[in-house]
């Protein structure tokens, strides 16, 4: 059967009702035409309903961010929450699912001969309507009423914005066959592949060429383009770094961070965090709560990349057992 003909004799008010089963208007105690009335206001001028945010990367480039208002938050966290949570992503996909992260994205690639890192050009911006339409709300799950309200409640002016809760499940399920196909192409040549986000990791001993071309080409199908100016090929003699984390023979954050941080929480323990802080100008920037929570962050991160990491799980335990008495919530 298809598509057609499953949703056949499906009326517009078995789209009504599919689209009040969704809550995505929960717990505002409107009546169920108000409800439709503001589901399709939003969705026929979303654009409405959105504003810039910039934010600066570390490498000096300023991000543009769409955020959503309140009330289109709250429609977009229901269709998260209700709706794609429950479909299966490709497990080479390691950002935006939950027990994943950049550790895991790069653990696959440690100690290999070769490592090829390929980049995306405007992910967000490149995921089209259609490519929302389709795979996010495919046919079979939805009538093509409720698949385009849908559609249009994730979307801002035909694309995936970045910014809205739902845009990154969408961009994993957008690039799900692309994921399945090139894990499966991969498999047989030996070769490991995972993908964060935009940025695609390749690994083992093969001809980087070879893969650069494959990956081209089947995104160029899909309607995105690779950005070249940000394709890395790095082989064993050089330093290999996946999401941040050097994967060449142990997998841990670099050295000049760990070397940054060491000296951190040296003078730390020794001076003591106020007067580290004031010597240093921290303290005009932030509390000395703030701070010591920062420390502790980013020794935690060191630590989920390299649990053995000894200096950092001793360090920890001194800020901590150093700070009880004043900062017990640390503990």
């Amino acid at each position: 059967m298809n598509q057609t003909d499953l949703w056949k004799y499906c009326t517009s008010e078995h789209c009504r009702d599919m689209l009040l089963s969704f809550g995505l208007l929960r717990n505002t105690g409107w009546s169920d035409k108000k409800v439709m009335a503001c589901l399709y206001a939003f969705s026929n001028h979303t654009e409405r309903h959105y504003h810039a945010v910039h934010i600066a990367g570390k490498n000096g480039k300023v991000r543009r961010l769409l955020v959503p208002d309140k009330m289109l938050m709250k429609i977009q966290r229901n269709i998260l929450h209700h709706i794609l949570d429950v479909y299966p992503v490709s497990g080479c996909a390691t950002a935006y699912r939950k027990g994943t992260g950049v550790a895991d994205n790069a653990r696959v690639h440690k100690g290999k001969y070769v490592v090829v890192k390929l980049d995306i050009k405007d992910f967000f911006g490149s995921i089209s309507f259609p490519m929302v339409y389709k795979n996010a709300f495919p046919g079979h799950q939805f009538p093509s009423a409720v698949r385009t309200m849908l559609t249009s409640l994730c979307c801002y002016k035909e694309f995936l914005p970045q910014g809205a809760p739902t845009s990154p499940a969408i961009s994993n399920l957008v690039m799900k066959p692309f994921d399945e196909y090139m894990e499966k192409w991969c498999k047989d040549k030996a070769i490991s592949y995972t993908r964060y986000c935009d940025d695609m990791t390749f690994s083992g001993d093969f001809n980087p060429g070879q893969v650069i071309r494959k990956v081209s080409s089947f995104l160029d199908t899909m309607g995105f383009e690779l950005n070249e100016a940000k394709t890395r090929i790095l082989y064993r003699n050089t330093r290999q770094a996946v999401t941040g984390i050097v994967v060449n023979e142990k997998v841990q954050v670099s050295r000049d961070y760990r070397r940054k941080l060491r000296q951190e929480v040296f003078y730390c323990l020794k001076y003591g965090v106020k007067s580290h802080m004031e010597k240093s100008g921290i303290s005009e920037e932030m509390t000395e709560n703030q701070y010591l929570l920062s420390l502790l962050g980013k020794i935690q991160y060191i630590l989920l990349v390299n649990p053995e990491d000894q200096w950092f799980r001793e360090a920890r335990e001194e800020l901590c057992q150093s700070f009880t008495s004043d900062h017990s919530e640390f503990i």
